[in-house]
């Protein structure tokens, strides 16, 4: 019996435990280009560069355009910029579409689906909104002072790009039944107000009090704390009531920034400590697991962030936890020299599966993602999904013979 049967019959999880990468064809190549390799592929960051640059110019022009003197001075040069900027939006929407089918989670998908799903995704839509008034022009009847109004929802595709915007919409969509609530006790203080504001002022000024509707627009202005003074109470009652009507919209506008930035402060707190498919989904081994076992996975993993030059791991110190590189670079520091480990690898998981000790050092190369996933979190994983933890172990038992390899070979793969 062979050496390389031996090891067949001894490690049969190995053979199982990651599906073959999928080969660097031009699609795949865009589509790590425009979604997946945002911060760490130079090409990526390029693109995206160039897409913001002309999406604040386009707003820029926007503008711009809206001055007389500069629309009669350049508007050729508006509408030739229109035209460029419209085929680039309209390029990049449809090549999003075409590459769409290599996200892993659409992969089970057929094609025409999985476009479709992907199709029907906020930031799909819209780079749609942004094209759209434009073709909308060319077949229909449209005002062209509502079409340059719409070129503003281009502004929109700037979000893709902002952590931040990503932040506040989860923020918004997490509180909706506390805003929605608040928006509920808003409402009822209008009606309130205006109701009593009318029956209070309607005699004493009638064109402005005289119906409940007429007083809405006081109740609105002055609950909202504006106040423009067009309408004002001139019976003491009436002013008194006035003076109640505005401490209350003082705390009932207090409710929203409050569940607002309550929220926006829970979710940047623990952004470092929430994993979501978008990470995982950059890990092969993780990105072709079943919805159920991926339920299972995500509640195990930390996420971290980590800057430049920062020691993850130091060379004797005990191995407790799993690595999995996200997004960014590691390098490996031994008596070999140094090695590079790309995102989608894992590294310094033998220890924690043998309670060992590193027998190298680990440092990030730039700035770093991280998925980690501790010693006593895999023992969990062992019990509830014994299959995907055997995948997990097998990856580890490959990347520690590829280290082996490395530390037999110093010149090999040394940086």
């Amino acid at each position: 019996m062979t050496h390389q049967k031996m090891q067949h019959d001894r490690d049969p999880t190995e053979q199982r435990s990651l599906p073959p990468e999928p080969p660097v064809t031009l699609r795949r190549r865009l589509y790590e280009i425009m979604e997946l390799g945002h911060g760490e592929d130079r090409t990526s960051r390029q693109f995206d560069t160039a897409l913001v640059i002309l999406i604040v110019l386009n707003i820029a022009a926007f503008v711009a355009e809206s001055v007389p003197s500069l629309h009669a001075a350049y508007a050729r040069e508006f509408a030739a910029f229109e035209y460029a900027s419209v085929a680039v939006f309209s390029l990049e929407y449809l090549t999003r579409l075409w590459v769409s089918v290599e996200v892993p989670y659409l992969r089970r998908l057929s094609p025409w689906q999985a476009r479709w799903r992907f199709a029907k995704s906020p930031a799909q839509v819209i780079d749609l909104l942004a094209v759209l008034p434009f073709y909308l022009g060319q077949f229909f009847a449209i005002d062209l002072r509502m079409l340059r109004a719409l070129r503003l929802l281009r502004l929109l595709k700037l979000s893709r790009y902002s952590p931040a915007m990503h932040t506040l919409i989860r923020v918004i969509s997490n509180e909706r039944r506390a805003l929605s609530g608040a928006l509920l006790l808003l409402s009822a203080a209008v009606l309130f107000a205006s109701t009593g504001m009318h029956y209070l002022e309607s005699d004493a000024q009638p064109e402005k009090f005289g119906s409940i509707p007429d007083a809405a627009w006081w109740a609105v202005a002055t609950l909202t704390t504006v106040g423009y003074g067009d309408v004002t109470p001139v019976t003491p009652i009436g002013k008194l009531f006035g003076g109640v009507v505005m401490v209350v919209g003082l705390c009932i506008l207090a409710l929203p920034v409050a569940i607002i930035s309550t929220g926006f402060a829970q979710e940047v707190n623990r952004r470092d400590f929430v994993v979501n498919w978008s990470l995982m989904s950059k890990i092969p081994l993780l990105a072709e697991l079943e919805a159920r076992d991926a339920a299972l996975v995500m509640p195990l993993f930390h996420a971290h962030n980590f800057p430049p030059n920062v020691e993850i791991i130091g060379q004797g110190v005990p191995n407790t936890a799993i690595f999995f590189i996200a997004a960014g670079h590691v390098r490996r520091r031994s008596s070999s020299g140094e090695h590079s480990y790309k995102s989608g690898e894992v590294f310094g998981g033998l220890g924690a599966l043998s309670h060992g000790l590193h027998s190298s050092t680990y440092v990030t190369a730039g700035r770093c993602r991280l998925l980690k996933l501790y010693q006593e979190d895999f023992k969990r994983l062992e019990m509830a999904a014994p299959d995907v933890a055997g995948r997990i172990r097998a990856a580890v038992a490959r990347h520690h013979i590829i280290e082996t390899r490395q530390d037999a070979e110093p010149d090999s793969q040394s940086v």
